[in-house]
């Protein structure tokens, strides 16, 4: 073994910081088969602008039946960490290289994985942008002060997105009459405060 004892102590910690599974982990795609003979894999983004998934070098696994992050001792063979190598556009998908698969049985077998992105990774946003999961969660109030509800998700019509929003007193999942829809376009939203965790907007509390 080669290094001081402090230094072999601080390498392991690295190894299993590594490893751990980030507190802000967010799913952002998934693995849909193996592309090519050489081990890439051919990932499917759940976002149309899949910029996580390309500046981040350190994707977190889950198999699809599981509900909880993979323990240090997985039942299953799945990975919890890919080292990528390499990701590209590919026709309307996404291929990635990934360190220490080299073939397509290796690639095969991490099919259908669920893959999260350590929310600290994404790149930062332009100005007046914002990831749909930052807004998950936000208070919605008018210009008026009245407290609209909370944002529950979001739905991308192609042009823009719009903000679902329960309202005061109900618990999701409600009925779609039930969610008030807005617009998340200038002509009606007034401001996005992260920080306070709120956006303002020009909607009634009738419309």
């Amino acid at each position: 073994m080669t290094g001081t004892p402090a230094e072999n102590r601080a390498a392991s910690a690295g190894s299993s910081d590594e490893l751990a599974w980030p507190e802000d982990a967010i799913e952002v795609g998934r693995i849909l088969d193996a592309w090519g003979v050489k081990g890439w894999i051919k990932v499917q983004a759940y976002s149309s602008d899949a910029q996580a998934l390309f500046s981040s070098r350190r994707w977190f696994l889950q198999p699809p039946e599981e509900s909880k992050p993979l323990m240090a001792k997985p039942k299953t063979a799945l990975p919890q960490l890919l080292k990528i190598l390499a990701v590209r556009d590919h026709g309307e998908g996404i291929v990635a290289g990934v360190q220490g698969v080299n073939d397509r049985n290796g690639a095969e077998a991490l099919r259908g994985a669920r893959i999260f992105i350590s929310r600290s990774a994404f790149p930062s946003a332009d100005p007046n942008e914002y990831y749909w999961v930052d807004l998950i969660g936000l208070n919605v109030v008018n210009r008026q002060g009245e407290t609209l509800g909370e944002v529950v998700g979001l739905i991308d019509t192609g042009p823009h997105s719009v903000l679902r929003i329960v309202p005061p007193g109900l618990t999701a999942p409600v009925k779609p009459d039930q969610e008030r829809l807005i617009p998340f376009v200038a002509a009606f939203v007034d401001d996005v405060d992260l920080e306070q965790r709120l956006i303002t907007v020009d909607w009634g509390l009738d419309y």
